[in-house]
């Protein structure tokens, strides 16, 4: 038994780089399941285009296409509509002609993305349904005031959003490293 704890220490470090990290929300109504995402990485900034994208199924996971459904998405923000953006069919991930839309937050805050809809043919067999997704938008982008490209007048620091992925990653294998050391030991 202990053979078998050690030799699984050695899956750690892999296990925790192999694995996605998807950022979803899945919620559930009546026959309808809704895969929620909105890129980039559920961390829309103000200011700047992000895609919402809404992975409609039924029971068994099979999708429900955009054309099949009369779809809406209604945004609003402390309970007030502040677009009803119009939804196209696209492509993310494994599903293909699901709901999506571009959206742009005018200012950081929560918004709260409602979906709704109901079959366009009866024979499509699911109910109608609603889900509100709340997403939280940080400062970014401050809106132009007008087309014209403006030049930036100071240098933009370096990418630098692979810092904490990467050290975590070393601890990850340092505590992996470790810990089969003293299992060996003993």
């Amino acid at each position: 038994m202990s053979n078998l704890k050690n030799k699984s220490l050695y899956l750690i470090p892999f296990l925790l780089f192999a694995s996605p990290v998807l950022a979803h929300n899945v919620k559930t109504e009546g026959n309808v399941a809704a895969t929620f995402h909105i890129e980039p990485n559920h961390n829309p900034k103000a200011g700047e285009a992000s895609k919402a994208w809404f992975a409609l199924t039924k029971p068994g996971g099979e999708v429900i296409p955009l054309d099949r459904c009369n779809c809406q998405l209604k945004i609003t923000s402390n309970k007030q509509t502040i677009a009803q953006p119009t939804l196209k069919a696209i492509s993310a991930e494994q599903y293909k002609g699901i709901p999506g839309a571009e959206v742009t937050f005018p200012q950081a805050g929560i918004y709260t993305l409602e979906i709704s809809g109901t079959p366009k043919v009866d024979a499509d067999e699911f109910n109608a349904f609603k889900f509100a997704y709340d997403v939280t938008v940080q400062a970014g982008a401050a809106p132009q005031s007008s087309p014209v490209a403006q030049v930036p007048t100071t240098t933009q620091p370096a990418e630098t959003g692979w810092i904490l992925p990467v050290t975590i990653g070393a601890i990850a294998l340092a505590a992996g490293a470790w810990i089969m050391k003293r299992s060996v030991k003993n």
